[in-house]
C-alpha cells in the first residue's frame, strides 16, 4: 500500500472521481488533492528530507498558471533526495505527439490517458 497519492488536476470533478477510485481500492493511506500545481510543489519543497513523502503523483498536463510541464521542470530542480521519494505519472486527456515527446524529453515514461479506472490504478500500484 502506498503512503500517499497526490492528485494534481484543476478539475474538481476529476479529482473527486479519482479520489473515490483510490479510496475504494484502498491502495493508499492518504490522498491529497491539489487544483493548483503550485500548491503541491510548495508542499513538496517544504517537506523535510526525513519525511516519508508521497509515493505517487498523478499529474494533469493542461492546467492554468503552472501546467504539468512546468511542474515537472520545477520538480526536477528539487534536491535529489527529496525528489527521489516521488513517482510521477501523467494522467492526461492529451494525445498530441508533441506532448508525449516533450514528456519523454523530461524523462517521464509513465503516461495514462484519462479517465482513471480501477484497472489503470491497479496496474500502477
Amino acid at each position: 500500500m502506498l503512503e500517499r497519492i497526490f492528485l494534481i488536476d484543476d478539475d474538481p470533478i476529476t479529482n473527486f472521481v479519482n479520489e473515490h477510485i483510490i479510496t475504494e481500492l484502498k491502495v493508499a493511506h492518504q490522498v491529497e488533492i491539489f487544483t493548483e500545481a503550485e500548491n503541491a510543489l510548495s508542499l513538496i519543497k517544504n517537506e523535510s528530507s526525513q519525511d516519508k513523502g508521497s509515493d505517487l503523483i498523478l499529474l494533469d498536463l493542461n492546467m492554468p498558471h503552472l501546467d504539468g510541464f512546468d511542474f515537472i521542470e520545477a520538480f526536477q530542480q528539487l534536491d535529489v533526495g527529496k525528489a527521489s521519494k516521488y513517482r510521477i505519472i501523467v494522467l492526461t486527456s492529451s494525445k498530441h505527439s508533441r506532448d508525449l515527446q516533450r514528456l519523454a524529453t523530461l524523462g517521464i515514461k509513465e503516461v495514462l490517458n484519462k479517465p482513471l479506472t480501477k484497472e489503470k490504478m491497479l496496474s500502477i500500484v
